[in-house]
């Protein structure tokens, strides 16, 4: 295919191997400004040395921007407010990164001028499709470059050898043969020698937790405040969306919490492995469906919760600015309307589990209905006429049954 002619891109960099390669063979095939963005969403010191490299690579200029809090606070909690969850397992953490940092990007676009934005997904992966849906819905006319779907850089050796010849230093090493993705709601790790999927994960992999095993021998004890089904507060301290997250992946992350070992459907069709540390997200979701526990209508939640599989679909698919999408949020946000309450966890040798939970303003638990001492409020005898309505069907259904036998 030929190539479309551009005059300035920008670049979702982040510093590693393939980004860094991504953003000098931009330079050398297109020959036209490149403007490299980070975006800020909770790596830690993994940022510190991505301005002096992508300038050094080749960059026009450079944007790393802090979205820390819009992160938490405009994708993280929404999706959380959902209790969405990918396969059973997955928490979703690197599929709603993407939409804001695929925001952010056509907005420097935007002020840049730019005519083009490329990333550095590759072709086989899911990261594509959800970088690509959100610039078309900020720019329908917008030029994508993929690389990966493009260059000859087939091969793992090819892209060393492509590095060696351009001056860019190599930080992949036998030593950590895997890759990884970081960010304030979990990190990821694949490839390498995850790809055989019988293989245990070594433990030396995992950066935001201890090994169970050698996390403290007594639990500690949580509370978790939520207003509108967003958490506001732990153990009565209010914080801001980031800084809860963090706090509570700190607290998670001495007990071991949040370790998952998935085998995952990509979108494109194929299964890939992936190993998960998402300690203050796993926190996050059992103190959520604790306060919905005691505030939540069973009919709405039984509604809400046949659609968590769908929803989670539409975030790991990549299609969180769809209309579909912003239609079920708008529901999911209704029903938590009155998920208002504390929720008490405990959190010990890799298990977080909920102990307690109360709302002073919307609770739906009656002690006087539900107790079983005795009570004034509820006639047990009712119970027998609405199970013989209920069994009804069944009872028909039992007699045509005879009819047909004989019996």
């Amino acid at each position: 295919m030929a190539k479309k002619e551009v005059k300035k891109i920008v670049l979702a960099y982040s510093g590693g191997l393939d980004t860094s390669i991504i953003l000098k063979w931009l330079k050398n095939e297109y020959g036209c400004k490149v403007v490299a963005f980070s975006a800020d969403l909770g790596q830690g010191d993994e940022l510190d040395p991505v301005r002096d490299k992508a300038i050094a690579t080749g960059a026009d200029k450079v944007y790393i921007d802090d979205l820390r809090e819009e992160f938490v606070r405009d994708f993280v909690f929404p999706m959380f407010r959902a209790n969405a969850i990918y396969e059973g397992q997955y928490l979703l953490g690197t599929s709603i990164a993407r939409p804001l940092i695929a925001k952010r990007q056509m907005e420097i676009a935007k002020i840049e001028k730019a005519d083009a934005v490329a990333h550095g997904a590759t072709g086989k992966g899911n990261d594509q499709v959800r970088f690509e849906l959100a610039c078309y819905h900020f720019n329908p006319a917008i030029t994508i470059i993929a690389p990966w779907r493009t260059w000859d850089l087939n091969s793992r050796q090819a892209l060393l050898d492509y590095a060696k010849k351009n001056g860019i230093p190599v930080p992949v090493t036998k030593k950590r043969p895997w890759s990884s993705d970081r960010n304030l709601l979990h990190i990821s790790f694949e490839g390498g020698i995850l790809e055989d999927p019988y293989a245990e994960a070594p433990e030396e992999m995992y950066v935001l937790t201890k090994s169970p095993e050698k996390a403290p021998n007594k639990p500690q004890y949580v509370e978790i405040e939520f207003k509108n089904g967003n958490p506001v507060a732990v153990d009565g301290e209010k914080m801001s969306p980031a800084q809860l997250l963090a706090h509570l992946n700190y607290l998670g992350g001495q007990h071991g919490i949040g370790r998952v070992d998935l085998m995952e459907n990509r979108f494109v069709g194929m299964k890939s492995r992936g190993v998960y540390e998402t300690p203050g997200g796993t926190i996050l979701r059992e103190a959520h469906m604790a306060v919905e526990q005691i505030t939540m209508d069973r009919e709405v939640m039984h509604i809400r919760d046949s659609l968590i599989p769908r929803y989670a679909e539409m975030v790991y698919y990549g299609f969180w600015f769809a209309p579909e999408r912003e239609m079920l949020q708008a529901m999911i946000d209704e029903s938590q309307k009155t998920v208002n309450g504390v929720a008490r966890v405990k959190l010990y040798k890799g298990l977080c589990r909920t102990v307690g939970r109360k709302s002073d303003t919307d609770s739906l638990f009656n002690q006087d209905f539900a107790t079983f001492e005795a009570d004034e409020v509820y006639n047990q005898q009712d119970a027998e006429g609405f199970i013989r309505l209920n069994a009804l069907r069944l009872r028909i259904r039992s007699l045509m049954k005879g009819n047909k036998t004989g019996k």
